[in-house]
């Protein structure tokens, strides 16, 4: 062998004859091809794996892209870097060009969340902040605008990189999709579901926009401050209880307050009235089981039976709308005192023709404290 086949084959074997890419790494979404002071010759292998896509750079522009297989590489299987090149009839020597392996796998459980409160305005407890997280997962769609519109020349480009972009992004739309959805806010935590599958149609056009699918997305936990979620709780609660019933629950949570009281004799005397009311209430349910056994004691004790008592008036009161009743005036009175009715609120009994406001019912004007009387006449 002469010298000169001597420095040929020393060259030829610094040419590239096999491209491929292993990762063991697991977080890797685009890798470089590496070579130093070397070049592709013509007929190289290409090895592309399942999983991956690989794509050809020239100058800056993008050429071809390779699905899983194995290729020979030539003017046929090149047809875009042939016209770069300008190889009009093939080619014989080596060539350049920038070799990229795109992870096309699915990237699972990615997490995401709301850096700040996001603040929203409810027609009933006005502006409140609120807080989500959750997670999604994603694979590379089109790997050769992947690579102009995110990689750029990063020869080893990993998940890492890419969440900060994609966490950014899901935050602004996420705060715009709720902002727009215009929920009642205890909605928000109760259907995370639908409010995920909307965020996600909002956000795939632009996941698409850089060559990224959007594959899943998911809202865990939806949060807001305590305080906020006692008035949920609360609202709910008194939006689903009978209003009676709950008139009856808040005069006797009143009554347990006034006993705990030792403030003066005030307390004690609402705990007294409402405690009268909470009686007669009682002994209504009571009567008709005790009825029989009273009437038989009397009658052994030779006592006249008294005559029945005068039915009470019954008041009917109007509340967000809605026609409340019957109630008795010391029920009336209670339901004053806890603001549940107030002096414009509108009243009815049997004998009225129509709907008056509480002020204008002579006998309900002492709820409003008017109880002073007139000056003595003079001697």
């Amino acid at each position: 062998m002469g010298i000169f086949d001597t420095i040929k084959e020393k060259l030829s074997n610094e040419f590239i004859d096999i491209v491929e890419w292993l990762d063991s790494s697991e977080d890797t979404i685009c890798y470089r091809f590496e070579r130093y002071q070397n070049e592709i010759k013509n007929n190289a292998k290409l090895i592309v794996r399942e999983g991956q896509i690989a794509v050809f750079i020239n100058e800056g522009q993008l050429a071809d892209v390779f699905e899983p297989g194995t290729y020979t590489l030539n003017t046929q299987n090149m047809p875009i870097l042939t016209t770069l090149k300008g190889w009009k009839y093939g080619f014989d020597s080596p060539f350049k060009a920038e070799v990229y392996f795109i992870n096309s796998t699915l990237f699972t459980d990615e997490k995401w969340g709301t850096k700040n409160p996001i603040t929203l305005s409810d027609d009933r407890f006005g502006l409140i902040e609120i807080r989500a997280f959750g997670t999604y997962a994603f694979r590379v769609e089109d790997a050769g605008k992947f690579i102009i519109d995110i990689v750029g020349t990063d020869n080893n480009f990993t998940n890492f990189e890419i969440n900060e972009h994609l966490k950014s992004l899901i935050a602004t739309r996420f705060t715009d999709t709720v902002g727009q959805a215009n929920l009642p806010i205890e909605l928000y935590a109760a259907n995370t579901t639908e409010l995920s599958q909307t965020c996600k149609e909002v956000m795939e056009p632009e996941f698409l926009s850089v060559g990224i699918s959007l594959e899943k997305f998911y809202i865990e936990n939806v949060s807001m401050p305590e305080e906020l979620k006692k008035e949920i709780f609360e609202y709910s609660r008194i939006d689903k209880l009978d209003l009676d019933k709950l008139t009856k629950f808040k005069t006797a949570k009143a009554i347990e307050a006034a006993a705990k009281n030792e403030g003066g004799t005030a307390g004690a005397g609402m705990g007294m009235g409402m405690g009268f009311v909470l009686a007669q209430q009682m002994g209504g349910l009571m009567s008709p089981q005790m009825g029989g056994q009273q009437q038989n004691t009397m009658q052994q004790q030779g006592g006249m039976m008294p005559p029945p008592m005068p039915p009470s008036i019954q008041y009917f009161y109007s509340h967000e709308g809605k026609q409340m009743g019957p109630v008795t005036f010391e029920q009336l009175k209670a339901l004053f005192a806890s603001r549940t009715v107030n002096k414009e609120s509108l009243v009815w009994k049997q004998g009225m023709s129509n709907w008056t406001a509480l002020k204008e019912v002579e006998e309900l004007k002492a709820f409003l404290g008017g109880n002073t009387p007139p000056p003595l006449p003079p001697q």
